[in-house]
């Protein structure tokens, strides 16, 4: 089998020629620091690892009625971008900041309950660039996947609504209004299926992410995750699903409790089996097999690799010993895709092939 036709395979939970190992978008910081600057591509070539590509590059649209300026200053260790933006009925600021490694909110879009509104009538949505989809497709030939995201600050509704008006604000939000946050999750929703409509029909994704670490069980109760999370994740994975395309539900976080919500969700496969040592619950074999046993029927499975404490600074023994786990875990039956569960910065490349070689010991 190629590395797409045994992925595919897996995602479609069936039982490739062997264990289908990878990681989750290769980061420009390790790209550079370690890999000479090349391709995420030509890395996992080098590496032996089956490629599991993202491509998410979009122009974000201005319009009359939504207008943004920003400035950048310099801060200790990293930079600083404030946004202005205008629209006819009011001006909405927001501020992220950026290291070498990776970006995030500083100060939330969204300060004021009639905030909402503004997105609702006047955010544009963008154009997805479909050049460097199909030249990216070429690229990769049958060395692995294919995936994108859902346009937003991230895939999932609750995750995006969460990064523009602050987790917390937002779950306190859910006993103190929650009809406010309904409608805010609608706007979310419904901004977000226009982007799918627009931009995706007749794309060669394998995958589209959606999801995020807030809907995870270690930040909100699964009864929160059950009413604002899976409603709105049931219709976006339906509308991927209308179009032929399967959907990734990205939990980054505690996965033990909402596993038979996930199962619910529409959604085609379920990562990234986090154990608690990068943020997860899944700290034993019973937790393994609650997970496995709820979602595995109905969804493939890919994630489990700690990428810090163990790619990162694992021995080859070690990793070798996690990766045999993991399989008989997750792997024995098909429908699984080994990979590291998240963002890796400093891994050594001589332990990403440990990682690779070790994985492709088991066959089926």
């Amino acid at each position: 089998m190629t590395s797409k036709e045994r992925m595919l395979c897996a995602i479609d939970r069936g039982m490739p020629d062997r264990l289908p190992v990878t990681i989750h978008q290769w980061q420009p910081y390790h790209l550079k620091k370690y890999m000479n600057g090349m391709s995420d591509i030509e890395a996992n070539r080098i590496c032996g690892l089956d490629a599991s590509i993202n491509v998410f590059e979009i122009s974000e649209e201005e319009n009359d009625t939504w207008k943004v300026k920003s400035r950048i200053s310099k801060k200790d260790g990293y930079f600083a971008t404030h946004y202005t933006i205008e629209t006819p009925e009011g001006i909405l600021t927001t501020e992220e900041g950026t290291n070498p490694m990776t970006t995030w909110v500083m100060e939330p879009l969204v300060k004021k309950e009639e905030d909402i509104h503004l997105i609702r009538k006047y955010r544009p949505v963008p154009k997805l660039n479909k050049e460097l989809v199909m030249d990216t497709y070429d690229r990769l030939s049958e060395d692995g996947i294919l995936r994108t995201f859902i346009w937003g600050k991230q895939g999932g509704c609750w995750q995006d609504a969460c990064e523009l008006y602050g987790v917390e604000n937002l779950i306190f939000q859910t006993y103190d209004d929650p009809d406010w946050v309904h409608e805010f999750l609608r706007i979310l929703l419904d901004q977000k299926l226009q982007y799918i409509e627009e931009n995706l029909p007749g794309m060669p994704f394998d995958l589209v992410e959606t999801g995020g670490g807030a809907s995870s069980n270690t930040v909100i109760s699964p009864d929160i995750h059950e009413e604002f999370c899976l409603p709105y994740d049931v219709k976006m994975h339906d509308a991927l699903k209308k179009h032929g395309f399967k959907s990734v539900y990205h939990t980054c976080g505690g996965m033990t409790q909402i596993a038979s919500l996930v199962a619910e969700n529409h959604c085609d496969v379920s990562e990234t089996l986090s154990p608690d040592t990068v943020g997860g619950d899944i700290k034993n074999e019973k937790d393994a097999k609650k997970v496995y046993d709820a979602l595995h029927p109905t969804k493939g499975l890919i994630g489990g690799m700690d990428q810090f404490h163990i790619l990162e600074t694992g021995s080859k023994e070690e990793i070798e010993r996690v990766v045999e786990r993991l399989f008989l875990q997750f792997g024995t039956d098909g429908g699984y895709i080994l990979s590291a569960c998240d963002h890796f910065f400093e891994v050594p490349p001589e332990n990403l092939k440990y990682f690779s070689e070790a994985a492709k010991r088991f066959s089926y």
